[in-house]
């Protein structure tokens, strides 16, 4: 199956559908995206989607096949265009996005350890888990 999402207002991703393969494939049995694209806006009226793949992790794919577009999308993840990418929500405000990886990072490493940690945006920390 491949999957493509649904792009709204803002760029954010408001819906993900999966269709099968040999939809996107051409006259000599090659995926196309615009195939993927071409089917879904006329199953639906709605004209922006962009594939994207349940494989693809930090734009690493886990199958070790071509990652695409960095991460596998989610409804309220961002289309970011210049990147080509697929962007969480920035879980704080503090969190830096890491270019490779299209994925938010705390400003601080998360300590090594066998204890669970909660990052600490009021303190800029990471905190231990009470329990």
């Amino acid at each position: 199956m491949a999957s493509f999402a649904k792009i709204g207002l803002n760029n954010k991703v408001i819906e993900v559908l999966s269709v099968h393969n040999n939809v996107l494939k051409d006259s000599n049995g090659v995926e196309q995206e615009v195939n993927g694209i071409d089917f879904l806006t006329k199953l639906t009226g709605y004209p922006l989607w962009k594939q994207t793949s349940y494989n693809t992790y930090g734009g690493v794919h886990n199958n070790n096949g071509t990652p695409l577009r960095k991460n596998h999308a989610g409804i309220g993840m961002t289309y970011d265009e210049d990147r080509d990418a697929f962007i969480p929500k920035k879980p704080f405000n503090s969190w830096i996005l890491n270019e490779d990886t299209c994925l938010w990072n705390a400003p601080i490493t998360r300590p090594e350890g066998n204890n669970d940690y909660y990052w600490n945006e009021s303190t800029l920390t990471w905190d231990i888990v009470e329990v």
